[in-house]
């Protein structure tokens, strides 16, 4: 099911209950991007400490 088959069934469902219809889709993703980016901008991803690249040389013992 592709999304404009999902949110006419849900646009149906909402009219069956009384509820308010869901957005359409896509209409909120150009904020949902730009949020996303700001948050990265603020909290950058770090390389974890158990990634075997940054672990340090390597053991004696091989492992």
């Amino acid at each position: 099911m592709d999304a404009i088959q999902q949110h006419m069934l849900d646009t149906y469902r909402a009219a069956q209950l009384s509820e308010p219809a869901p957005p359409p889709p896509g209409r909120h993703d150009r904020a949902v991007l730009r949020d996303l980016y700001r948050h990265w901008l603020r909290h950058p991803p770090t390389r974890r400490t158990d990634d075997p690249d940054t672990s340090g040389p390597p053991s004696p013992s091989g492992v």
